[in-house]
Protein backbone atom coordinates (compact mmCIF):
# COMPACT_ATOMS: atom_id res chain seq x y z
CA UNK A 1 0.00 0.00 0.00
CA UNK A 2 3.08 2.23 0.50
CA UNK A 3 6.14 2.63 -1.28
CA UNK A 4 7.99 4.52 1.39
CA UNK A 5 7.77 3.26 5.33
CA UNK A 6 6.22 5.62 7.50
CA UNK A 7 6.79 7.20 10.64
CA UNK A 8 4.36 6.07 13.77
CA UNK A 9 3.57 9.55 14.13
CA UNK A 10 2.65 9.79 10.13
CA UNK A 11 0.51 6.70 10.19
CA UNK A 12 -1.28 8.16 12.83
CA UNK A 13 -1.90 11.76 10.90
CA UNK A 14 -3.40 9.24 8.09
CA UNK A 15 -5.47 7.72 9.90
CA UNK A 16 -6.81 10.33 12.28
CA UNK A 17 -8.15 12.52 9.44
CA UNK A 18 -9.46 9.76 7.46
CA UNK A 19 -11.35 8.66 10.43
CA UNK A 20 -12.70 12.39 10.94
CA UNK A 21 -13.75 12.69 7.29
CA UNK A 22 -15.56 9.46 8.11
CA UNK A 23 -17.31 10.98 10.86
CA UNK A 24 -15.37 8.14 12.75
CA UNK A 25 -14.10 8.41 16.24
CA UNK A 26 -10.01 9.54 16.23
CA UNK A 27 -9.13 8.16 19.11
CA UNK A 28 -10.40 5.05 17.14
CA UNK A 29 -6.55 5.21 15.01
CA UNK A 30 -4.72 5.12 18.64
CA UNK A 31 -6.44 2.20 19.95
CA UNK A 32 -5.78 0.19 16.65
CA UNK A 33 -2.19 1.01 16.32
CA UNK A 34 -1.49 0.68 20.06
CA UNK A 35 -3.00 -3.12 19.50
CA UNK A 36 -1.44 -3.71 16.43
CA UNK A 37 2.25 -2.91 18.01
CA UNK A 38 1.15 -4.40 21.40
CA UNK A 39 2.05 -0.85 22.96
CA UNK A 40 1.02 0.96 25.74
CA UNK A 41 -0.32 4.63 24.99
CA UNK A 42 2.94 5.93 26.73
CA UNK A 43 4.93 3.15 24.97
CA UNK A 44 3.57 4.55 21.27
CA UNK A 45 4.34 8.26 22.24
CA UNK A 46 7.48 7.28 22.75
CA UNK A 47 8.54 5.82 19.62
CA UNK A 48 6.39 8.54 17.36
CA UNK A 49 9.08 9.30 15.21
CA UNK A 50 10.27 5.24 15.20
CA UNK A 51 9.30 3.86 11.54
CA UNK A 52 6.21 1.48 11.31
CA UNK A 53 7.24 -2.12 9.95
CA UNK A 54 5.56 -2.84 7.19
CA UNK A 55 3.55 -5.88 8.11
CA UNK A 56 2.37 -3.93 11.23
CA UNK A 57 1.24 -0.93 8.80
CA UNK A 58 -0.59 -3.07 6.44
CA UNK A 59 -2.05 -4.06 9.20
CA UNK A 60 -3.14 -0.88 10.39
CA UNK A 61 -4.02 -0.04 7.23
CA UNK A 62 -6.61 -2.53 6.96
CA UNK A 63 -8.09 -1.69 10.59
CA UNK A 64 -8.40 1.81 9.54
CA UNK A 65 -10.05 0.91 6.26
CA UNK A 66 -12.42 -1.49 7.87
CA UNK A 67 -13.40 1.10 11.08
CA UNK A 68 -14.05 3.65 8.30
CA UNK A 69 -16.25 1.41 6.40
CA UNK A 70 -18.86 1.07 10.34
CA UNK A 71 -16.34 -2.08 11.82
CA UNK A 72 -16.68 -1.44 15.61
CA UNK A 73 -13.22 -0.75 16.71
CA UNK A 74 -13.51 -3.37 19.57
CA UNK A 75 -14.50 -6.14 16.96
CA UNK A 76 -11.15 -5.18 15.26
CA UNK A 77 -9.26 -5.72 18.29
CA UNK A 78 -11.71 -7.91 19.80
CA UNK A 79 -11.77 -6.55 23.14
CA UNK A 80 -13.61 -3.90 25.52
CA UNK A 81 -12.24 -2.74 28.98
CA UNK A 82 -15.16 -2.59 31.35
CA UNK A 83 -14.40 -1.69 35.18
CA UNK A 84 -10.79 -2.12 34.41
CA UNK A 85 -11.01 -5.18 32.89
CA UNK A 86 -10.44 -6.70 29.16
CA UNK A 87 -13.76 -8.46 28.00
CA UNK A 88 -13.59 -10.69 24.65
CA UNK A 89 -16.11 -8.86 22.14
CA UNK A 90 -17.47 -9.90 19.33
CA UNK A 91 -20.59 -9.87 16.84
CA UNK A 92 -22.64 -12.50 18.82
CA UNK A 93 -22.74 -9.80 22.39
CA UNK A 94 -23.19 -6.28 23.35
CA UNK A 95 -19.67 -3.99 24.00
CA UNK A 96 -20.33 -3.00 27.38
CA UNK A 97 -20.50 0.72 27.44
CA UNK A 98 -18.79 3.11 29.86
CA UNK A 99 -22.18 3.76 30.99
CA UNK A 100 -22.98 0.03 32.35
CA UNK A 101 -20.27 0.89 34.64
CA UNK A 102 -21.96 3.50 36.52
CA UNK A 103 -24.74 0.59 36.95
CA UNK A 104 -22.83 -1.73 38.30
CA UNK A 105 -21.78 0.84 40.77
CA UNK A 106 -25.25 1.70 41.71
CA UNK A 107 -26.03 -1.94 42.42
CA UNK A 108 -22.93 -2.46 44.82
CA UNK A 109 -23.61 0.93 46.02
CA UNK A 110 -27.06 -0.05 47.40
CA UNK A 111 -26.44 -3.65 48.20
CA UNK A 112 -23.94 -2.38 50.51
CA UNK A 113 -26.73 0.04 51.77
CA UNK A 114 -29.41 -2.75 52.50
CA UNK A 115 -27.55 -5.85 53.39
CA UNK A 116 -24.97 -6.38 56.02
CA UNK A 117 -21.32 -5.96 54.64
CA UNK A 118 -20.24 -9.74 54.95
CA UNK A 119 -23.18 -11.44 54.49
CA UNK A 120 -23.54 -14.11 51.92
CA UNK A 121 -26.08 -12.85 48.49
CA UNK A 122 -27.15 -14.07 45.65
CA UNK A 123 -27.33 -12.16 42.72
CA UNK A 124 -28.76 -12.69 39.08
CA UNK A 125 -27.95 -10.95 35.93
CA UNK A 126 -30.36 -11.56 33.29
CA UNK A 127 -29.31 -10.66 29.47
CA UNK A 128 -25.73 -11.15 30.32
CA UNK A 129 -23.74 -10.99 26.82
CA UNK A 130 -20.25 -10.66 27.18
CA UNK A 131 -20.66 -11.54 30.62
CA UNK A 132 -19.19 -8.11 31.83
CA UNK A 133 -22.25 -6.88 34.14
CA UNK A 134 -22.12 -10.41 36.15
CA UNK A 135 -18.38 -11.15 36.10
CA UNK A 136 -17.72 -7.64 37.86
CA UNK A 137 -19.94 -7.63 40.51
CA UNK A 138 -18.14 -11.38 41.12
CA UNK A 139 -14.77 -9.79 41.17
CA UNK A 140 -15.91 -6.59 42.96
CA UNK A 141 -17.76 -8.74 45.60
CA UNK A 142 -16.80 -11.93 46.80
CA UNK A 143 -19.88 -12.31 49.20
CA UNK A 144 -21.71 -12.54 45.80
CA UNK A 145 -23.09 -15.87 44.44
CA UNK A 146 -23.57 -14.85 40.71
CA UNK A 147 -25.84 -16.10 38.21
CA UNK A 148 -26.32 -15.25 34.71
CA UNK A 149 -28.82 -15.77 32.01
CA UNK A 150 -29.02 -15.52 28.32
CA UNK A 151 -31.04 -16.91 25.78
CA UNK A 152 -28.68 -16.94 23.27
CA UNK A 153 -25.53 -19.92 23.00
CA UNK A 154 -22.91 -17.32 21.08
CA UNK A 155 -22.87 -15.37 23.88
CA UNK A 156 -23.47 -17.55 26.97
CA UNK A 157 -20.03 -19.08 24.92
CA UNK A 158 -18.45 -15.37 24.90
CA UNK A 159 -19.19 -14.91 28.35
CA UNK A 160 -18.07 -18.55 29.70
CA UNK A 161 -14.81 -17.82 28.12
CA UNK A 162 -14.23 -14.05 29.90
CA UNK A 163 -15.20 -15.56 33.09
CA UNK A 164 -11.87 -18.07 32.65
CA UNK A 165 -9.62 -15.08 31.20
CA UNK A 166 -10.79 -13.34 34.30
CA UNK A 167 -11.08 -15.76 37.27
CA UNK A 168 -14.84 -15.42 38.49
CA UNK A 169 -17.06 -17.73 39.51
CA UNK A 170 -20.22 -17.09 37.81
CA UNK A 171 -22.47 -19.78 36.87
CA UNK A 172 -24.30 -19.14 33.93
CA UNK A 173 -27.82 -20.62 32.37
CA UNK A 174 -28.91 -20.52 28.81
CA UNK A 175 -32.49 -19.38 28.91
CA UNK A 176 -35.13 -16.89 28.07
CA UNK A 177 -35.29 -13.93 30.80
CA UNK A 178 -35.86 -15.49 34.36
CA UNK A 179 -37.52 -18.77 32.81
CA UNK A 180 -34.25 -20.51 33.74
CA UNK A 181 -34.07 -19.09 37.52
CA UNK A 182 -38.20 -20.25 37.92
CA UNK A 183 -37.58 -23.71 36.45
CA UNK A 184 -34.60 -24.30 39.21
CA UNK A 185 -36.37 -22.13 41.92
CA UNK A 186 -33.60 -19.98 42.41
CA UNK A 187 -34.24 -16.90 44.52
CA UNK A 188 -31.84 -14.00 44.46
CA UNK A 189 -30.84 -11.08 47.13
CA UNK A 190 -30.14 -8.88 43.86
CA UNK A 191 -31.70 -8.76 40.74
CA UNK A 192 -29.77 -6.38 37.73
CA UNK A 193 -30.42 -6.46 33.66
CA UNK A 194 -29.50 -4.07 31.04
CA UNK A 195 -32.35 -5.62 28.90
CA UNK A 196 -32.65 -4.13 25.15
CA UNK A 197 -34.60 -0.82 25.25
CA UNK A 198 -33.84 1.26 22.58
CA UNK A 199 -37.60 1.48 20.99
CA UNK A 200 -37.86 0.16 17.09
CA UNK A 201 -38.55 3.84 15.98
CA UNK A 202 -35.21 5.12 17.53
CA UNK A 203 -33.16 2.51 15.81
CA UNK A 204 -32.24 4.67 12.74
CA UNK A 205 -30.88 7.39 14.84
CA UNK A 206 -28.42 5.41 15.78
CA UNK A 207 -24.69 4.78 14.17
CA UNK A 208 -24.23 2.19 11.39
CA UNK A 209 -21.20 1.22 13.44
CA UNK A 210 -23.96 -0.56 15.99
CA UNK A 211 -26.98 -1.00 14.27
CA UNK A 212 -25.60 -2.88 11.50
CA UNK A 213 -22.60 -4.99 13.40
CA UNK A 214 -23.89 -5.57 17.30
CA UNK A 215 -26.98 -7.86 17.66
CA UNK A 216 -30.10 -5.87 16.86
CA UNK A 217 -32.02 -8.97 19.65
CA UNK A 218 -29.51 -6.93 22.08
CA UNK A 219 -30.83 -3.29 21.02
CA UNK A 220 -34.49 -3.50 20.97
CA UNK A 221 -37.15 -5.43 22.00
CA UNK A 222 -39.06 -4.45 18.37
CA UNK A 223 -41.77 -2.51 20.34
CA UNK A 224 -41.71 0.69 22.26
CA UNK A 225 -38.54 0.03 24.64
CA UNK A 226 -40.52 -0.96 27.42
CA UNK A 227 -41.58 -4.76 26.26
CA UNK A 228 -38.80 -6.57 28.48
CA UNK A 229 -39.05 -4.20 31.13
CA UNK A 230 -43.02 -5.18 31.57
CA UNK A 231 -41.72 -8.94 31.21
CA UNK A 232 -39.25 -8.71 34.29
CA UNK A 233 -41.01 -6.98 36.56
CA UNK A 234 -44.34 -9.49 35.69
CA UNK A 235 -42.08 -12.37 37.22
CA UNK A 236 -39.92 -10.65 39.36
CA UNK A 237 -42.03 -11.70 43.00
CA UNK A 238 -41.20 -15.44 42.10
CA UNK A 239 -37.19 -15.12 42.28
CA UNK A 240 -36.89 -12.27 44.88
CA UNK A 241 -36.15 -13.15 48.55
CA UNK A 242 -38.75 -11.08 50.97
CA UNK A 243 -35.90 -8.05 50.92
CA UNK A 244 -34.21 -7.58 47.88
CA UNK A 245 -32.32 -5.36 45.73
CA UNK A 246 -33.53 -4.29 42.00
CA UNK A 247 -31.74 -2.72 39.10
CA UNK A 248 -32.18 -2.26 35.59
CA UNK A 249 -30.34 -0.19 33.10
CA UNK A 250 -32.39 2.60 31.40
CA UNK A 251 -32.87 4.39 28.36
CA UNK A 252 -32.49 7.97 29.20
CA UNK A 253 -36.70 8.74 28.36
CA UNK A 254 -37.57 5.67 30.22
CA UNK A 255 -36.79 5.83 33.77
CA UNK A 256 -40.87 7.54 34.85
CA UNK A 257 -41.67 3.92 33.06
CA UNK A 258 -39.95 1.27 34.70
CA UNK A 259 -40.30 3.19 37.99
CA UNK A 260 -44.08 2.93 37.50
CA UNK A 261 -44.22 -0.25 36.46
CA UNK A 262 -41.99 -1.62 39.67
CA UNK A 263 -44.61 0.75 41.99
CA UNK A 264 -47.30 -1.04 40.79
CA UNK A 265 -45.78 -4.74 40.66
CA UNK A 266 -44.04 -4.15 44.86
CA UNK A 267 -46.58 -0.80 46.17
CA UNK A 268 -44.12 -0.22 49.03
CA UNK A 269 -41.22 -0.47 46.92
CA UNK A 270 -38.49 2.28 47.66
CA UNK A 271 -37.65 3.20 43.89
CA UNK A 272 -35.21 5.76 42.30
CA UNK A 273 -33.80 7.00 39.30
CA UNK A 274 -30.40 6.93 38.88
CA UNK A 275 -28.24 9.46 37.08
CA UNK A 276 -25.41 8.87 35.23
CA UNK A 277 -21.67 10.96 34.35
CA UNK A 278 -23.68 13.11 31.63
CA UNK A 279 -27.20 13.96 34.32
CA UNK A 280 -29.18 11.45 31.81
CA UNK A 281 -31.45 8.87 33.53
CA UNK A 282 -29.25 5.65 33.51
CA UNK A 283 -30.66 3.22 36.14
CA UNK A 284 -34.01 2.50 37.68
CA UNK A 285 -32.92 0.99 41.61
CA UNK A 286 -34.91 -0.44 44.12
CA UNK A 287 -35.21 -1.60 47.34
CA UNK A 288 -37.92 -4.16 47.81
CA UNK A 289 -39.87 -6.15 50.37
CA UNK A 290 -41.19 -8.60 48.52
CA UNK A 291 -44.43 -10.35 50.58
CA UNK A 292 -44.97 -12.59 47.74
CA UNK A 293 -42.01 -15.10 48.15
CA UNK A 294 -41.87 -17.68 50.44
Amino acid sequence: MHNNQRTIFEALKWASSLLTEAGRDQNAAEILLMHVMDLSRSELLARFHDLLPEEQDRLFSEFVTQHKKGVPVQHLTGVEFFYGRPFEVNKHVLIPRPETEEVVLAALNLVDDVFPHDQLLKAVDVGTGSGAIAITLALEKESLSVTATDISHDALAVAKRNQQALGADVHFLQGDLLEPMIAQGIKVDLFISNPPYIAVEEMNSLSEVVTKHEPVSALTDGRDGLWFYKRLIGDLHIVLHEQAVVVFEIGHTQGQDVKTLLLQAFPGADVRIVKDINRKDRAVCAHIQNGKSG
